[in-house]
């Protein structure tokens, strides 16, 4: 049963005892030490090749068509929740948005089983708010997309938000704080048992899942007294359930014990140009996630999406960083992408079926970040990607003994010199305005 608190006895009872130092890697962890398992290191090892993936942020705010976060606007609780009556995304096929996704290149999706709203995309025992029971759509949508990526060898990851602003036993933080919800009202130990049967659930009966993918952790980084989301014993039951499912958490802060992925939102590791990216580089694979447009979910006036090219050099980056770019997808309420998320995802397609080499399965460069572009290395190659080149000369210090420079189109020879200081001087003849101009070294 769900208690009413006092405000004095909700500190007492929901924060005491959460003591910890919040911005490092030990807040719930404190002391742990954690080892990946042999099978968590095969999918790190896996993720960290595929380089590319699909994000899609959907759920019954795609029918407010005001992005994933229209019921932190202000609104009720209760009148949002009656959406669900009318959810049916009659055009919804996943089989059309897998050969998409596999279209783009990408090799894996990232599909949001539940977000901040508390909606449940997949069939679930523990509420009736989720698709199958509170729609009159009654398909399991994750089920579907389950089996549609398997048919692809599109590997499946899983986004799951920590906090809800629906559930009133949910300890409500710094959001959701104007939809009617009783602010007393809420018990910890419920809230945690129903997450992790859920995640129970999704561990179950949905076929392997190679990560699960946590939003939410911040919701509580401004309580005075640091909250404990008990991430230890979650993320153990992961790692038992599916001991090759890697674990992932959007928390804006250094890696904490137990998690298999290092997240950077909206920025390449490394930068910190929105504000989100604080945490320092850790030696754990890397992903950065990514709207095409502005938000994540559907906005029905979000139609500014940023180019090709751009997109293009944000995987470059990434990949130049030794990461992985999670492009978001946000589908239209009656189930199908956007036209302009299609015509991106074919146009990256297309220049991954021709440059894909340069990009899957390399690591970091021996140059990241320049402005004139970035580099990636597999085995003795290292590709240059000169992304805003505005000289012909282009000198890159490396550490490599390089023994011949060719164009990666066309294999034409490039003229190199020694650096009088360390390594080599391109001598370009041009730079063609295209997205991303490639020179291939063989180095010893």
């Amino acid at each position: 049963m769900k208690k009413i608190l006092s405000a004095l006895t909700i500190l007492a009872v929901s924060f005491g005892g959460y003591a910890s130092e919040l911005n490092t890697e030990a807040t719930a962890n404190k002391g742990v030490t954690y080892i990946p398992s042999e099978a968590v290191k095969k999918s790190q090892k896996e993720f960290a090749a595929d380089r590319f993936g699909i994000f899609i942020h959907w759920g019954i705010y795609s029918m407010f068509a005001q992005g994933e976060w229209y019921l932190n606007s202000g609104i009720r609780e209760d009148e949002y929740c009656k959406a669900a009556k009318g959810f049916y995304p009659a055009d919804f096929n996943a089989d059309e948005w897998v050969k998409a996704i596999k279209g783009s290149g990408a090799r894996y999706v990232t599909f949001t089983s539940r977000h901040h709203d508390g909606f449940s995309m997949f069939k679930t025992a523990e509420s009736d708010y989720n698709i199958v029971d509170g729609t009159p759509f009654k398909r399991d949508v994750l089920k579907e997309l389950s089996e549609a990526c398997a048919k692809e060898d599109i590997k499946l990851h899983l986004y799951y938000s920590h906090l809800d602003w629906k559930r009133t036993d949910y300890p409500r933080g710094r959001t959701g704080r104007y939809n009617g919800r009783d602010s007393l009202n809420y018990n910890w130990d419920t809230y945690y048992k129903f997450m992790n049967n859920q995640l129970t659930e999704l561990l179950t009966n949905y076929g392997p899942i190679r990560a699960i993918w946590f939003d939410g952790y911040w919701d509580h980084d401004e309580d005075s007294i640091p909250f404990d989301w008990q991430l230890d014993k979650q993320y153990e039951m992961i790692h038992t359930l599916q001991p090759s499912c890697m674990v992932a958490n959007n928390h804006h802060v250094n890696v904490i014990p137990g998690e298999d992925i290092q997240i950077f939102e909206r920025d390449v590791p490394g930068e910190n140009t929105a504000g989100l990216s604080y945490q320092e580089l850790g030696a754990l694979p890397k992903e950065t996630c990514q709207t095409m447009n502005g938000m994540w979910g559907y906005k029905v006036r979000d139609t500014d999406y940023k180019d090709t090219p751009t997109l293009i050099r944000l995987l470059v980056k990434c990949a130049g960083m030794g990461a992985n770019l999670l492009l978001n997808v946000g589908p239209q309420p009656n189930g199908e992408f956007p036209e302009q998320s299609l015509s991106r995802l074919k146009e990256m397609g297309e220049w991954l079926a021709k440059y894909g080499e340069t990009i899957y399965d390399t690591a970091g460069g021996d140059i990241q970040s320049q402005p004139w572009g970035t580099t990636t290395r597999k085995g003795d190659t290292l590709y240059v990607h000169l992304l805003s080149a505005d000289t012909c000369d282009l000198h890159l210090p490396l550490d490599c003994k390089v023994k011949k420079a060719v164009t990666f189109d066309g294999k034409q020879d490039v003229k190199f010199t020694r650096h009088k200081d360390k390594g080599i001087v391109l001598h370009l003849l041009e730079i063609p305005d295209v997205a991303d101009y490639i020179i291939e070294l063989t180095t010893k």
